[in-house]
């Protein structure tokens, strides 16, 4: 006896995450097409100009910044994602073991390598 294709591959999850993504996208859909018929469509000279809380803007909006403000955020960026491991493994400890104890042993090791590496170079300076 021969299977339906299309009946007999799709669970009911499956077919729950394609009806949850059809609705999401119409409702989308639906915001969108709303705010564009309903959405005021004025052209004035006033509304190309930046406005920042009241005040007027001065100067040019192209500043120069030193790398080591980006660097900084960058290092800040990583090691605040590490320290998501970190947490996540922290839950999960039990069931990990002494397996996922040495596992994040080489983990910090290698942060601590990182960071020292970076203090070595002086970029926090």
């Amino acid at each position: 006896m021969k299977k339906n294709f299309l009946y007999s591959d799709f669970t009911t999850q499956d077919l729950s995450f394609i009806l949850y993504f059809l609705i999401v996208i119409g409702v989308c859909s639906i915001i969108l097409l709303i705010s564009f018929f309903l959405g005021s469509k004025s052209i004035s000279r006033d509304k190309n100009i930046p406005f920042e809380s009241g005040i007027d803007g001065t100067g040019d909006t192209n500043l120069r910044f030193a790398i080591k403000f980006y660097l900084i955020a960058i290092c800040f960026v990583i090691f605040d994602v590490e320290a998501l491991y970190l947490y996540t493994w922290s839950i999960c400890v039990k069931k990990v073991g002494i397996t996922g104890l040495i596992e994040v042993f080489f983990f910090i090791n290698t942060l601590l390598i990182t960071l020292f590496y970076l203090v070595k170079n002086k970029i926090f300076n």
